[in-house]
């Protein structure tokens, strides 16, 4: 049987109209029953389209020109839009960015967890969907001469050097990365060449405590010193009273991973404060804390909801980093168990529950999948578990843990909805019934959604 050809070639300029849209939230349009993907492209617009990759069952196009704009079209206003590919989705209006959310979770929970019936909630959102993150990691690069910082390019780790600004960040921290490349430039401190692995300066990172305003700078080099580090530290703490840290971390290693092993405070304070509705963390350079704490309150209170604690309840949180939901669950249950494979991350979590006072939160390090079968043989029977792991999801080891452990109620916290829906279904076929997922906006004009999902035993079983 003859093998059928596509229907378009590659370099092939073509108009199409788009019918849907991928969890990407790249446009989708057909010829002839063939999909193309096409970034930026919105249902019931007609574009004029490039086609840039043929594969056997689908291709890809660029946006060329739109012919007819959809009513959810918007001006982006950030200036390196199409360039940055660190936000896919501001091309689109906000509604349209929660309903496309929504949706994706609802298609995952269809294919996947095979779950149509289960409610999949409107996605909620923020109010001003800008300015949100509290946390930059920016490369320092070097073009005529004068060092220049920027997110790299689409598929490349070439710097847009024209970035003055990013308009999902904490303006604050724009304002430090600019600062903080500006006097060094002026100390011919050398940026870092990955090429041949040498000169100094690779990344700035800065946090910011939304609520307390307080700052951190992380000076990532390859090098073990800062060339004129104490002129680098005086003119940033008397420009910048806010800055009540300096780190240096130094990576010597020919890598894309940012932060290398060797950490220490240059001046400050080890660590800042922020808070999320009434409990206080303490984060330092490698503390996972999430970017977004006013969203992070609004998905808390909803696990919260979910997980219906009662005084006397016993809980379980694995993957629980720096104690973040396990403080909020501790305000409400008798006792809370937290794991976590990051001896750092339950060093910070033990801290920031004496920072709180809470006294009925105990932590330990290890593997989940290991420590839930040992508590099990001691005897721990946890009410509630509640679990939020990284992307890849939970091991079935885990899984299997969880439903032996027989707790009344499980709920599932995810930042990705294809391996949420995977999880739920294994959930499902031990015994635990998924009563509703909530998508929640952490990630405002990117493509990432964040469920909770509420599961309960059926004790018919």
């Amino acid at each position: 049987m003859a093998k059928q050809a596509a229907p378009v070639k590659k370099n092939q300029t073509i108009t199409l109209t788009f019918e849907d849209l991928t969890h990407e939230g790249n446009g989708v349009g057909k010829v002839n029953g063939y999909p193309l993907f096409v970034p930026h492209g919105l249902p019931g617009e007609e574009a004029v389209v490039k086609v840039v990759k043929v594969n056997k069952n689908f291709g890809f196009g660029k946006l060329l020109e739109v012919n007819q704009a959809s009513d959810d079209r918007v001006e982006p206003p950030c200036d390196v839009y199409y360039k940055c590919g660190g936000c896919q989705l501001q091309h689109m209006s906000y509604d349209m960015q929660l309903e496309m959310k929504r949706n994706q979770v609802k298609n995952v929970m269809r294919k996947i967890a095979h779950m149509e019936e289960v409610p999949v909630h409107s996605t909620l959102g923020m109010n001003d969907p800008w300015r949100y993150r509290n946390k930059i990691q920016i490369p320092v690069g070097k073009k005529n001469g004068e060092l220049i910082t920027g997110f790299y390019q689409k598929r490349s780790h070439h710097i847009i050097d024209d970035m003055d600004t990013c308009v999902i960040q904490d303006d604050s921290n724009d304002r430090l990365v600019e600062a903080v490349r500006r006097i060094a430039d002026r100390l011919d401190i050398e940026a870092y060449d990955e090429q041949h692995n040498r000169g100094v300066l690779r990344h700035i990172m800065v946090r910011t405590g939304r609520e307390t305003n307080d700052a951190m700078i992380v000076i990532v080099t390859r090098t073990q010193k800062i060339p004129y580090q104490d002129k680098l530290i005086n003119e940033l703490t008397e420009t910048y009273p806010h800055v009540k840290s300096i780190i240096h971390n130094v990576n010597n290693e020919r890598t894309n991973v940012i932060m290398g092993k060797k950490t220490k405070v240059i001046w400050g304070d080890e660590y800042i404060y922020d808070t999320i509705g009434e409990v206080r963390f303490a984060i330092s350079a490698k503390s996972f804390y999430q970017v977004n704490p006013p969203q992070t309150k609004v998905l808390y209170d909803k696990a919260l909801e979910y997980a219906n604690i009662g005084a006397n309840d016993i809980v379980v949180d694995a993957y629980c980093g720096i104690g973040t939901i396990s403080l909020f669950l501790a305000q409400q249950a008798k006792k809370v168990y937290g794991i976590e494979v990051v001896p750092e991350a339950i060093s910070d979590a033990k801290k920031n529950a004496k920072l709180n006072g809470i006294t009925n939160a105990e932590f330990v390090v290890g593997e989940a999948e290991k420590v839930m079968p040992w508590w099990k043989a001691q005897g721990l029977r946890p009410d509630v578990i509640v679990v939020d792991p990284p992307r890849k999801g939970c091991e079935v080891d885990f899984l299997n843990a969880m439903i032996e452990m027989e707790p009344k109620r499980i709920v599932y916290v995810s930042c990705n909805p294809s391996t949420l829906a995977r999880d739920l279904k294994i959930l499902d076929e031990g015994g635990y019934e998924t009563k509703e997922v909530q998508p929640v906006d952490m990630f405002s004009q990117t493509n990432h959604v964040e469920c909770v999902a509420w599961l309960e035993r059926n004790l018919s079983n």
